[in-house]
């Protein structure tokens, strides 16, 4: 027997723990999962707290131990620990960022790196996937042996930050006097008592921003009315003719009057509606499209099964009558938008937790031409979820076209009608990517691309066939980008990929065939899959981030895409010439290719586009550490950022997210709580100014150092609670009940789920 766990992924399915899979650790206090938890972020609490929230997870694997100690000196141990090498500063050491010697600290023993897991901690992951070790985790397989959690924090706590008395809705944007009519009338439990709740029920006002709100600063009104944190900067009492004092809000001239829905802001897009996102809650949304290809699918799976699995003793008639059965699909793919990908269109990449509105917006300032959403699962999608759908929104900035500069013209290809915002899903079955890929073109007026994750190794998301579990099941693949393309009318549809599943063991160039021309069985009758570009990621799932990405691997593959963009050429006028309509809707029907990882400065940027032949490149965890990196692919140089110019971001971070959040005490607290998040990867990057060698790597860490002022060397700490102290200066005392752990306990070589 088994006990039955929520499944945030797809809640048909129920999760699963083995028996007696029991541990005698003490249980430590579970990470609360909240409604407004985007799919993806439950999947990794889920992880973290163990099925149940009992504590049983997965087991960890550490990267081999290493020791860097600073005395004038850098002291390498190897794994044994047996030989130690001493180098001048001068010598570049794999894994350590040399910094000159006048910044470093002699006296400052680093403490063992051996507690400092891979980049992808942070994804959810709590072990290997079984398929590690040539056995398959999904459905429930036996785990291996438990070991003791070593230096990742998996129950993360985040507290809450709420008003100690909450004010109602229908009085929070309204004049004292004039209050909306409260739909819940007697039975709110919420305070309808505007002069209480701003004496007892809420905290002082916020004094930095010289007192002044920054969303009313921007737009002239204040989405967050009396809640804003800033309130007394937009608010004023007023005296009645009867006398009576009535306190008002202020709004500038020009300011847009407030929505119904508080979803809308100013410059922002793809926001879906709270009836939409009823009517996919209540099955009224109907996805006739999609329904008729899965019908039409299934029949098509029955057909291929009577043929391919068909008796060694059947006759050829019954073969050609077995042939003849298949019938056309219902509906053949909308000609798409044209879209581009070369050099001068460096893609920032989707990234759970991360990739949120606010950061993207800084990316895209910086020069970050091509931006996706983070991860949003399908089946909350068609639910109507409203944390799924709140990933989706888009700012100003991203609807905008990408920089286009091509070396020839593209045939069709108008650049004034590209954007810059893509979408990408998560789907473990074909039906669920058909209908988020009807209904999100229907909704999301504003939107690149559709692209599906093929490359995400969470170990939720694993275990339900979706994400790097697709490589494994590359016709279910080939279904999904091909029914895709048929419903999502103008979008283009795009894969993002892994090297494969299994360390030393590559997938990708069958994929990206796959992808190309369609399997064997399908090609000559239904043509292309219809790929726009696909991306790979030179890592296999179980690697992770533990070696560099493989940019040879990543070569070899764009090789390939070259050679069958030429073959599809050779096919033309031929009785196998590919029917255009499935084609990838690029010059010629051919696909991008993009290459991911590694890429931490602009010297690597070009190194790929020049020697591994990919289109452009993808840049994630480079973008976190210096969001600017952008601005050097553009410049074509290192740019040595001030430590003054760095805490300016960081102000403009939360600028940016007061504006996407809210400037109210639960906007405040999501804001500091994501730029945390940020900071723990920010406070890595080295200064290239007290850099011994370049160009830097994004795997080298370095030893101890002082910044060049007191400020660089308080961006550059790794204990979180001065990343708290630098949140303080823009967003005042953290609320009693705040609390953040980093999602390691060494702080942070860590990645969000990015497949």
């Amino acid at each position: 027997m088994s006990e039955q766990v929520p499944n945030p992924i797809d809640p048909e399915q129920s999760l699963k723990r083995p028996i007696g899979h029991h541990s005698e650790e003490p249980i430590p206090p579970t990470q609360p999962i909240l409604s407004e938890d985007s799919a993806v972020t439950k999947a990794e609490k889920i992880a973290r707290n163990g099925v149940n929230g009992k504590g049983e997870e997965f087991e960890v694997q550490e990267p081999a131990a290493k020791r860097v100690k600073m005395e004038g000196q850098v002291e390498v141990a190897t794994q044994n620990g047996t030989e130690d090498k001493k180098l001048d500063a001068r010598d570049k050491v794999k894994g350590i960022a040399l910094v000159k010697t006048e910044y470093l600290i002699d006296t400052y023993k680093r403490a063992p790196i051996s507690s400092t897991p891979d980049d992808d901690a942070a994804e959810g992951r709590g072990a290997p996937d079984a398929r590690d070790n040539k056995r398959d985790n999904r459905g429930g397989a036996r785990g291996g042996k438990k070991k003791k959690e070593k230096g990742q924090n998996k129950n993360r706590e985040f507290g809450s930050w709420y008003d100690t008395i909450r004010l109602c809705n229908s009085r929070a944007n309204t004049p004292e006097f004039s209050p909306k009519e409260c739909s819940f009338g007697d039975t709110c439990k919420c305070s309808h008592n505007l002069r209480k709740y701003l004496a007892e029920g809420k905290r002082e006002d916020l004094g930095t921003f010289d007192g002044k709100c920054p969303v009313w600063e921007i737009h002239g009104t204040c989405y967050a009315g009396w809640k804003c944190r800033f309130v007394s900067s937009h608010s004023k009492e007023i005296e009645r003719e009867d006398g009576r004092k009535e306190l008002v809000l202020i709004d500038k001239e020009d300011a847009k009057p407030l929505e119904d829905d508080d979803e809308n802001r100013k410059e922002v897009y793809n926001v879906v509606s709270t009836t939409e996102k009823l009517d996919l809650a209540r099955r009224r949304t109907k996805t006739e499209k999609s329904d008729k290809y899965v019908e039409w699918l299934e029949k098509e799976q029955k057909e291929m099964d009577k043929i391919y699995h068909q008796k060694k003793d059947e006759t050829a008639e019954e073969r050609a009558e077995n042939r003849a059965n298949f019938t056309d699909p219902p509906l053949l793919p909308s000609e798409k938008r044209r879209i581009y990908f070369g050099p001068e269109t460096p893609v920032l990449a989707p990234l759970t937790t991360q990739g949120n509105l606010p950061f993207r917006r800084m990316c895209v300032e910086f020069g970050a031409q091509l931006t996706y959403s983070e991860m949003a699962m399908a089946i909350p999608l068609i639910q109507g979820q409203k944390s799924e759908w709140a990933l989706m929104k888009a700012h100003e900035s991203e609807i905008s076209a990408p920089r286009y500069a091509p070396t020839s013209v593209i045939q069709d290809y108008d650049n004034s009608k590209d954007l810059k915002f893509g979408a990408q899903i998560s789907a473990s079955k074909p039906w669920q990517a058909l209908k988020a890929a009807e209904i999100m073109p229907r909704l999301l007026p504003h939107l690149r691309v559709i692209d599906i994750n093929c490359g995400c190794p969470i170990e939720l998301v694993y275990q339900q066939g979706a994400g790097s579990a697709l490589l494994d099941a590359p016709s279910k693949l080939e279904k999904m980008i091909r029914g895709m393309n048929v419903v999502s009318g103008n979008v283009p549809i795009t894969a993002k990929i892994r090297m494969g599943t299994r360390d030393g063991k590559p997938t990708a160039q069958k994929t990206i065939e796959r992808l190309a021309f369609g399997g064997y069985e399908s090609r000559q009758r239904l043509g292309a899959p219809g790929c726009a570009a696909i991306t790979l990621h030179g890592r296999s799932r179980q690697q992770r981030y533990t070696k560099n990405a493989d940019w040879s691997y990543i070569a070899e593959c764009a090789a390939l895409v070259k050679s069958y963009n030429h073959k599809k050429d050779d096919l033309t006028d031929t009785i196998n010439e590919p029917d255009a309509r499935t084609q990838a809707n690029n010059l010629d029907g051919r696909m991008y290719f993009i290459g991911n990882g590694d890429c931490y400065s602009h010297v690597d940027y070009l190194d790929h586009i020049q020697n591994a032949g990919v289109d452009s490149v993808m840049v994630a965890r480079g973008a976190l550490i210096k969001p600017w990196i952008f601005e050097e692919i553009e410049k074509g140089q290192y740019i040595d950022k001030s430590a003054s110019e760095r805490l300016g971001y960081v102000e403009k971070f939360v600028r940016y997210g007061l504006e996407a959040w809210g400037s109210d005490e639960v906007g405040v607290g999501q804001t500091r709580r994501f730029l945390l998040e940020w900071l723990s990867f920010a406070h890595r990057y080295v200064p290239v100014g007290i850099l011994a060698h370049l160009p830097p790597s994004l795997q080298d860490r370095p030893p101890a150092y002082r910044g060049r002022s007191d400020l660089e060397t308080l961006l550059a700490s790794d204990n979180y609670l001065d990343w708290i102290k630098i949140s303080e200066m823009y967003l005042g005392p953290a609320h009693k009940d705040f609390r953040f752990q980093p999602k390691h306990k060494s702080n942070s070589y860590e990645i969000e789920a990015e497949g």
